[in-house]
């Protein structure tokens, strides 16, 4: 199970939760009566900020979230008069509104983000559009055609008397929810798990009628999450890898300045790894990049992965010295020779024919190419990793002596085998698995 440290739980909280918490404690709470008026501004302030910034960054799923609030947002205010519906145009708004909200978040956190070019927006400000002639018409005065649509139960009215949203659209809002919190599981991305959160926010708003102080206030809290998360978006772009989705060489810069010891640091690179990308092609060697990313990330003993260049990454163990991380080090490396990389069907079609498909070329016998690493099943790939270890000691004091010292210690383990894990300055801890060496070609 991955832990609170790497895991997607504390991505999906932070900083969404609190914000929402917050929010909601300041706009309920007894401690500060913020008037309307100025709940008000606010959503209609920080809307166009979180507009702007998404506009600058690019992130164009935010922006279309934002526009989609202020939209439902202000056809109940109109439709109810300002009022908190109960009845007529205005409730038959809320229902509807309450319905379509979650399913264009829902698509709009589906869609592949293409900017503010108007081929990619171009469709969903059509069906923007035609939502909103939807609702306009049923929601002329009664008896409109469709006032009712929304209005059915499924079950006891009694049950949902907690609430103004319709049963058929708190079943929206359910399924919504679930699909965007698996998509963010997947994606692992801030933007993601905000428009999960600001589901929440929504259905909580609109619970209470979508007009008034309280809604109001809530509506601008989600408004505010969706704004931040342009921000965080941005923070993720500038420091973690886009491939891998673990912490890239900015953010293991960053950390190696506020290093103090002890401490121990671990370059990992991944045998062959050439050799997968010239066999199986760079799609391949994505996924095999991926596969060893994920195996680094859930490392033991509070050690944190970098992805620092190609195939190469890095393992921090603040506060640990070399020895005691020595093990956890030892437990990846056989995780990772034992997990394997299964191939793909569009992998195995790519790889050579005939005669030159059964049997190894000369040129990669010479190379001692583990390429194609024997294994039981012929769509399983062996990957391995040679892993070399230091801390600091003597004269290697600084961190990027440190590093230096790793990689010799990297590069022994690649001479004398592969597939082994080196500590700076012990030969005699050093390990590898029972298996005849392959070459000491240096891949």
């Amino acid at each position: 199970m991955m832990s609170w440290k790497q895991g997607w739980p504390r991505s999906l909280l932070l900083p969404a939760a609190p914000i929402l918490a917050a929010g909601y404690l300041l706009v309920e709470g007894p401690w500060l009566k913020i008037p309307a008026a100025t709940l008000s501004f606010y959503l209609y302030a920080i809307s166009l900020v979180g507009i702007l910034l998404a506009w600058r960054f690019h992130v164009s799923r935010v922006a279309g979230a934002l526009i989609l609030l202020l939209l439902a947002h202000r056809a109940v205010e109109f439709f109810a008069n300002g009022h908190i519906p109960v009845s007529g145009p205005g409730l038959t708004a809320l229902e509807a509104v309450s319905f379509l909200v979650p399913l264009n978040l829902l698509l709009l956190a589906y869609s592949t983000e293409k900017g503010f070019a108007l081929a990619s927006w171009g469709p969903k400000l059509l069906l923007l559009l035609v939502e909103s002639v939807f609702v306009a018409i049923i929601c002329r005065p009664h008896p409109a055609p469709g006032a009712e649509l929304f209005h059915g139960a499924l079950l006891n009215r009694s049950w949902f008397s907690w609430t103004r949203i319709p049963q058929i659209s708190l079943l929206a809002i359910a399924v919504s929810l679930g699909a965007l919190v698996v998509r963010f599981a997947r994606t692992r991305h801030p933007v993601d798990a905000t428009f999960a959160w600001c589901l929440v926010a929504f259905s909580i708003a609109f619970s209470g009628g979508s007009v008034g102080r309280s809604s109001t206030g809530l509506l601008a809290v989600a408004c505010l999450m969706l704004a931040v998360s342009v921000l965080e978006n941005s923070y993720r772009i500038a420091y973690y890898d886009e491939l891998t989705g673990i912490p890239g060489r900015r953010a293991f810069n960053e950390i190696l300045l506020q290093l103090q010891e002890p401490y121990s640091i671990a370059v990992v690179d991944i045998d062959h790894f050439k050799s997968f990308n010239d066999t199986y092609g760079h799609e391949t060697g994505d996924d095999v990049l991926r596969m060893v990313a994920k195996k680094l990330e859930s490392v033991t003993g509070s050690g944190k992965a970098f992805r620092v260049g190609g195939e190469e990454f890095t393992i921090l163990f603040p506060g640990k010295s070399a020895a005691a991380s020595y093990e956890h080090l030892e437990l990846l490396r056989a995780e990772i020779e034992a997990a394997g990389f299964r191939l793909r069907g569009s992998d195995r079609r790519a790889q050579p024919r005939g005669a030159e498909r059964r049997r190894p070329s000369a040129k990669r016998k010479r190379r001692g190419d583990g390429a194609r690493p024997e294994t039981s099943d012929p769509s399983v790939l062996s990957v391995t990793v040679s892993i070399g270890l230091a801390e600091p000691r003597g004269q290697t004091t600084r961190p990027q002596d440190v590093i230096a010292a790793a990689d010799q210690a990297l590069y022994r383990a690649k001479k004398a085998g592969r597939n082994r894990l080196e500590a700076a300055g012990s030969p005699e801890t050093t390990r590898s698995p029972r298996r005849k060496k392959a070459s000491a070609n240096i891949a």
